[in-house]
């Protein structure tokens, strides 16, 4: 796990860098496994196993005669920047203006800290991959890309009113304010900036926000896709020109041994092959990286051990477990896609342990809970298989595809007739029934109700819906199917698929969070768009807590579609383009053949979504006996937010087939086996004469604690 903490007199990042306090109190603190990146007054560390290219400084040195002995100003950069060391330095001039959206502008997925005097800014980017969090300490604030080392230095208990809301509401980002699952440390908003000063901190926002009114002008749709390749080719380059380093102690590759898989013999060397990888399968994301990178100039990746003619190549990985319906065309198509000669297929085919649930006592402690948590052991088997420098196609779907809020956005705009194909699709996915007729009539009323209801007035109404729901199972029962997955996303705040199973007053809790957002001074944006980015925060959240979920020792995920400069360009598409059935797959299709590659297997782009689903019911199957045991006492229960009884109730429910919300399960055994390792660690992220003397949340949760309503 690699993280970076600082402070301006103290601070504090996880993964990335960080500092402690003020060095004239005496104090000796520093975050254990780090480099220092700069020293005192400000400290600046990097922690973790980063490798020499992905942390670069530049300064700006004082002129002549000048004596304090220090750079005027200074900037850290810790990821992948394909920015030049004169990029960075001209860009250091402009942020000592106070200019910081040129920071967040390059190629690569990284974190960037300016120090100008004695002033320090944390450049957080729009996604929310690589996000900021900070906590007073120490007379001043610490501040690190990890909460979990800033909840270690000040000692800080869970802050239970955080993990209601994030069952009830995920995407909801006035239910989650600025709060993370630590008391006393905060976040920042995607898309802002922490500014220390002097003991003060200032966030502030580098990017435009749109507003109610109706939009202007929009990009010509063919030159808003030209964008879109451009910035997914540069986001791809980006991870093929920065140096490699193969791990010093990486063993020879012990070459084809009889019963071995490609999983096997990676496992046995301990480390990835060397070299560049993606995933690879019907999937259009995914497939798209893998062709982009294979096409690009130079040498995509490595691959060793293979035979004669394997050669340099990017190494392409389809995960395939072959569940009960099978996916038989989607290995078609990615054995298709294969025959480029630049790529060399892998297949990895598991059993039992690769299913959902599998192997949820052996994943390690991360910053924070997350449903991928169970999915960890699985993507942990596929990416044993990849390559060092592994590409994921995580986060397309949320930059790329219209959330259904978006129709009120078209409505504002009045273009009412771009809604006839999305509702249309809809009404033929919903099938031949004598309500299908009404779907088109029912989804326009929906929209038109989003659009002209106030921001303020939607939070009021989710709040109440909350409140009312006192009975278990009724209090946020939507329907399954697109139709009503498509209606329940056509308000400005709906329940999570877990808040059903939450007690009364956990959700009260939650319900007094959105009251207090509704009553503050908002720059209230479009529904659509604040419903579309809301969703993207979570999942990159979602993203980067998988990343160390499932991390390989010497391994790197890339997901460029979560860059920068790749979701700036996504959302200059117009809303008329996204809405329109199969629009990912036209899109990404386009910028293959303007990037040369034309040839796809027919069916390239089809969804999997149905058996994603089937997957994850046999993985309950197969794990519910652990599954019970995790929930015989559990600790969410001990905290007040979720009875025993019910969870292990539906969990055999959903077992046998019954429809359940399985992302809801998912959320709630991620929670509680979070809160199990979280309460079971030893030791901190801390060394020295003044380090905590104990462990975040040391003192394990309360029981029953009276939430605040």
């Amino acid at each position: 796990m690699r993280w970076l903490v600082g402070w301006s007199s103290i601070a504090a990042n996880f993964g990335t860098a960080g500092a402690v306090g003020p060095s004239d109190e005496g104090r000796s603190v520093h975050p254990v496994g780090s480099q220092l990146l700069w020293g005192d007054p400000d400290p600046l560390w990097a922690v973790g196993d980063w490798r020499p290219d992905e942390v670069r400084v530049v300064s700006i040195e004082a002129p002549p005669g000048f004596t304090g002995g220090t750079p005027i100003a200074r900037l850290a950069i810790l990821g992948c920047c394909a920015a030049s060391d004169d990029e960075l330095r001209a860009g250091l001039i402009s942020a000592r203006g106070g200019a910081l959206r040129h920071l967040t502008a390059w190629p690569g997925s990284y974190t960037a800290v300016v120090q100008a005097g004695r002033r320090i800014t944390i450049v957080g980017d729009l996604a929310g991959a690589r996000p900021v969090f900070y906590t007073p300490w120490a007379n001043g604030t610490a501040y690190a890309t990890a909460a979990l080392p800033l909840a270690d230095l000040i000692e800080a208990q869970l802050d239970i009113g955080h993990l209601a809301a994030l069952l009830a509401c995920p995407e909801t980002p006035e239910a989650l304010r600025d709060s993370t699952p630590y008391e006393g440390v905060k976040r920042i908003p995607p898309g802002h900036a922490l500014i220390l000063r002097e003991g003060s901190r200032e966030i502030t926002g580098y990017e435009p926000v749109a507003s109610l009114a109706v939009a202007g002008p929009q990009m010509d749709p063919q030159r808003a896709v030209d964008g879109v390749r451009d910035a997914l080719v540069e986001a791809v380059r980006a991870r093929l020109t920065a140096p490699r380093h193969a791990p010093e102690t990486l063993p020879q590759d012990p070459g084809p041994v009889p019963g071995m898989g490609p999983a096997d013999r990676r496992a046995r060397r301990g480390a990835p092959a060397p070299g560049i990888g993606a995933d690879l399968s019907g999937g259009s994301a995914s497939s798209t990286l893998a062709l982009l990178a294979a096409g690009l100039p130079g040498v995509p990746g490595t691959v060793i051990g293979h035979g004669a003619g394997a050669g340099e190549r990017l190494l392409a990985v389809t995960y395939n477990d072959l569940t009960e319906q099978g996916q038989e065309a989607e290995l078609e198509r990615a054995r298709a896609i294969a025959e480029n000669p630049r790529l060399h297929h892998v297949v990895v085919a598991v059993g039992e342990e690769g299913l959902p649930y599998a192997g949820l006592e052996n994943g390690p402690l991360t910053d924070e809970p997350a449903p991928s948590l169970v999915m960890a052991e699985r993507h942990r088997g596929r990416l044993a298989s990849g390559s060092a420098d592994h590409f994921t196609g995580a986060g397309a779907r949320q930059v790329l595809d219209a959330h259904p809020a978006r129709l009120a956005d078209l409505l504002l705009d009045r273009q009412r007739r771009h809604l006839l194909r999305p509702v249309a699709a809809l009404a033929r996915a919903e099938g031949a029934s004598s309500q299908s007729l009404f779907i088109p009539l029912t989804v326009y009323r929906a929209a038109r109700r989003l659009a002209r209801t106030p921001y303020r007035t939607g939070l009021e109404a989710a709040a109440d819906r909350l409140v009312e729901a006192n009975r278990q199972g009724t209090r946020t029962k939507n329907g399954v199917g697109p139709v009503n997955a498509s209606l329940a996303a056509l308000t400005w705040s709906r329940p999570g698929p877990a808040a059903r199973w939450l007690t009364g007053e956990a959700l009260a809790e939650v319900s007094v969070r959105l009251l207090e957002a509704a009553t503050r001074p908002v720059s209230v944006q479009r529904p659509g768009e604040a419903r579309a980015r809301a969703a993207l925060t979570r999942h990159a959240t979602d993203q980067r807590i998988l990343e160390q979920a499932a991390e390989v020792r010497s391994q790197r995920l890339h997901a460029p579609y979560l860059d920068n400069q790749v979701v700036r360009a996504c959302r200059d598409l117009p809303e008329s383009l996204r809405v329109r059935p199969g629009a990912r797959a036209e899109i990404l299709r386009t910028v293959l053949a303007g990037a040369g590659i034309h040839d796809l297997p027919a069916g390239w782009g089809a969804t999997t979504q149905a058996t994603s689903a089937e997957t994850a019911r046999k993985g309950l199957r197969v794990s519910l006996h652990q599954l019970m045991a995790l929930f015989d006492a559990p600790l969410l229960a001990d905290a007040g937010l979720v009875e025993a009884r019910v969870i292990r109730k539906a969990l055999r429910a959903a077992s046998e087939g019954e429809p359940v919300p399985l992302d809801g399960l998912a959320d709630l055994v991620s929670t509680e086996l979070w809160l199990r390792r979280l309460l079971s660690r030893r030791g901190t992220c801390w060394t020295g004469t003044a380090a905590p003397r104990q462990r975040a949340v040391a003192g394990g949760v309360p029981p029953r604690p009276t939430l605040r309503t």
